[in-house]
């Protein structure tokens, strides 16, 4: 049982531990994939009531279990040892050296000296799109991966925090984690649009005459459309998953930039610069997730994969002293807070 949590340290250990429960599930999903698929198998290949198809998709399941998850396991060790090659090939993204921007590497090797971290290689990517993203599973991995339009666009201050914001990501894990749900979901949704796809080219009934004439009917139909329901609720949770892993980390990196850079009113700053631009063609979703914002799509609020700016400024405003730039107000005072920042929020202290 895991107790409220109080301060930010607290917040990140408890997140870490629902973290490691939402992965957990997502294996469950391979199983759930894995007993769908089987039982669509079963009915497009045998003639018998729903209640037998389901007992026999079952007794396979648990035979096929053992290399669906090998299959998985690969898969993740595989994506462990190349996701920044692949991630870099799937955005465009290109090394960006001490020479190129000694603005950017100053910035990012004052961070980790006062964190005693090592320096995390930089990478750029040509767009006017204002984003940046973490990425990497151990030291040798780790990079910060910046768009040419953030650079061009913040100043010193607010590029500082965007590279706490992520450099927070490296130091809590999420990087980790997110590259693993990222692949297993992978694998999940490839796997269940594969095999519900291939339903198209099929022709099975839902119910037909048994060979004696009675009007049982076979199951074989009602077995393939349980199946496929199985893969389209499965593909739905490894997304709702994704989106879990996601949101409740947004506000601990905010959090982690301003304890590094003791600055709430530069991250501020930058996310209201960032907000509406931060979409980068191209780039998959996978990559967009772990990106410090995703620009909301035209789903409500509650599919999004980041808690929207206005919400994630109300913590910095409550919780760290933040203080919105001068000008024209750009987002709505009277909007609520979020859930974690009304119970606690990640400072651990009750808004005034």
């Amino acid at each position: 049982m895991i107790g409220e949590a109080f301060g930010l340290y607290t917040h990140i250990r408890r997140n870490r531990w629902r973290s490691n429960v939402l992965i957990a599930g997502l294996f469950v999903l391979v199983l759930m994939v894995t007993f769908g698929t089987t039982l669509i198998i079963d009915g497009q290949t045998r003639f018998a009531p729903l209640d037998d198809h389901l007992a026999h998709a079952a007794r396979q399941t648990l035979v096929y279990t053992p290399i669906a998850l090998a299959i998985t396991a690969l898969w993740v060790l595989i994506g462990y040892g190349a996701n920044v090659a692949l991630i870099g090939w799937a955005t465009g993204s290109a090394p960006l050296s001490r020479e190129q921007s000694p603005r950017l590497w100053k910035l990012t090797e004052d961070l980790c000296i006062s964190r005693g971290m090592a320096v995390p290689r930089l990478q750029i990517i040509d767009t006017d799109a204002l984003n940046a993203f973490a990425s990497g599973v151990n030291e040798k991995q780790y990079t910060v991966t910046v768009t040419r339009g953030l650079m061009e666009t913040l100043d010193d201050a607010e590029l500082e925090a965007v590279i706490a914001h992520e450099l927070t990501h490296i130091r809590n894990g999420d990087v980790k984690l997110m590259i693993v749900a990222v692949l297993i979901a992978g694998v999940v949704s490839f796997f269940g649009e594969m095999v519900v796809r291939g339903q198209r080219f099929s022709n099975v009934q839902v119910t037909h005459r048994g060979s004696n004439g009675d009007s049982r009917g076979s199951g074989k139909g009602a077995a393939v459309l349980i199946g496929i329901a199985i893969l389209i609720l499965a593909w739905i949770l490894a997304v709702v998953i994704r989106f879990a892993l996601s949101r409740s980390r947004e506000y601990l990196a905010d959090a982690g930039a301003v304890e590094l850079t003791k600055n709430p009113d530069a991250m501020i700053s930058a996310l209201l610069k960032i907000s509406g631009r931060a979409d980068i063609p191209g780039v998959p979703s996978g990559v967009m997730d772990m990106c410090i914002e995703n620009d909301p799509n035209d789903f409500a609020d509650i599919f999004s994969t980041h808690p929207s700016i206005t919400k994630r400024i109300h913590a910095l405003q409550a919780y760290a002293g933040g203080h919105l730039p001068p000008g024209p107000p750009r987002i709505s005072e009277r909007e609520a807070l979020p859930e974690i920042v009304e119970k606690r929020g990640p400072w651990g202290r009750r808004p005034q």
